[in-house]
């Protein structure tokens, strides 16, 4: 159901405007102002889809409701209705943000048009706002879930380093233990690059088979192997004007990484079993647990790629380097995952933080977040040192 106002100071024309739209679609609502000053009003006290407001009006004119109207909800549509000796003026509302105008006496079959338009408009205009609002929001939660939380300072120093590396094309190989938390350094690199209205693309390369990480990485035509039924765009190609995350490189078979060679020196990839040759314009991030060189010592990894991966390399210290922000953790953790699952927040004890900060984190963050969730689900509120030394294996 469309709401419409009409602002006109003849009754007549008023109501013959009314008649029109509702003998047009019984499902429109209908109110009527008989000056700018009433109309205003009503604008500021109830939501409207358009507004049909005469120009020359006492008290308020078309052009001062407009105004006023537009400053006060910037979404409105106003279609503005004028005498002959009024076309500048509406010519003028045109440019202040009128959807259109109307010359009196209104041409039924053009104002029935111009009325669908303005309320398809804002239609149109009514789904991008909330689909912008759903996007904002997905960010602000997808932001949420790759914070990096601490102000250990070695943390500090990884922020510096991302900071001055972000809107740079160079490469970054981000090295560390497991659960170290290199995946959120690889996303705050692509949230702060001029990349960012792109995708950032992931790859884990240990998941992958060795058998299928070319087809992955660079896709395949129909019929290149068996299984291949249909073309297939590689991570390279959706990634192209982003970023794409090579995760734990340092599994990546021999053959896959001269291609991937390939690719960042020549900015072009081939899908498998094709001949045709795709430009690519990639930001390429890499990470590892593996200690590169010694791979490349033992034949393992090429010497070369990882001259050209490690462009910028930073180092992602475990969380026993990094015990100050155990607390912090925690508490992001616990917001977090009760959101996520419905549970209550729960606080945890100044005992229960400081067994946490002595234990030995072999698992890194990702063992902590884990932890945090046993005791949101197991441990008593606020969590207790009991509760930690309960439920927490030395």
């Amino acid at each position: 159901m469309s709401k419409i106002l009409i602002i006109e100071d003849e009754a007549a024309i008023r109501n013959v405007i009314k008649n029109i739209l509702l003998d047009e679609d019984k499902s429109y609502e209908v109110e009527v102002a008989e000056d700018g000053e009433e109309g205003l009003s009503k604008i500021k006290s109830m939501d409207f889809d358009l507004i049909i407001s005469d120009i020359k009006m006492p008290k308020k004119d078309g052009v001062q409701v407009l105004v006023e109207a537009l400053e006060y909800n910037p979404d409105l549509s106003f279609l503005m209705i004028s005498g002959h000796g009024d076309i500048e003026t509406a010519v003028d509302c045109i440019k202040k943000g009128a959807f259109d105008y109307i010359s009196k006496p209104p041409d039924l079959n053009r104002f029935l048009s111009t009325v669908r338009n303005a309320l398809d408009k804002k239609v149109l205009i009514t789904k991008n706002k909330e689909l912008t609002t759903e996007n904002k929001a997905l960010k602000r939660k997808v932001a949420k879930r790759y914070e990096m939380v601490g102000e250990s300072e070695a943390l500090g120093q990884i922020r510096n380093i991302i900071d001055k590396v972000a809107d740079t094309e160079a490469r970054v190989l981000i090295v560390g233990p497991n659960g170290s938390g290199k995946e959120l350094v690889a996303h705050h690199i692509h949230e702060k690059s001029s990349r960012n209205k792109m995708p950032l693309v992931e790859v884990n390369c240990a998941a992958i088979p060795s058998e299928l990480i070319e087809s992955e990485l660079f896709g395949h035509v129909k019929g290149s192997f068996t299984g291949a039924h249909k073309d297939k765009e590689g991570k390279f190609e959706l990634a192209n004007g982003g970023t794409i995350f090579l995760d734990e490189i340092g599994d990546m078979s021999l053959s896959a990484q001269a291609k991937v060679l390939r690719a960042l020196q020549e900015a072009k990839i081939s899908r498998v079993g094709a001949d045709r040759e795709i430009k690519v314009d990639v930001r390429v991030i890499a990470a590892t647990n593996k200690d590169l060189r010694k791979e490349i010592e033992e034949g393992r990894f090429r010497e070369d790629l990882y001259h050209r991966l490690a462009v910028i390399v930073i180092e992602v210290p475990g969380l026993n380097e990094r015990r100050e922000d155990i607390s912090q953790l925690v508490q992001h953790f616990s917001v977090q995952i009760a959101e996520s699952s419905g549970m209550p927040v729960k606080e945890f004890s100044d005992e229960a933080i400081k067994i946490l900060e002595k234990y030995d984190w072999t698992g890194n963050i990702r063992e902590l977040r884990n932890v945090v969730e046993r005791m949101l689900i197991l441990g008593g509120n606020p969590v207790s040192k009991s509760d930690v030394e309960n439920f927490v294996k030395k």
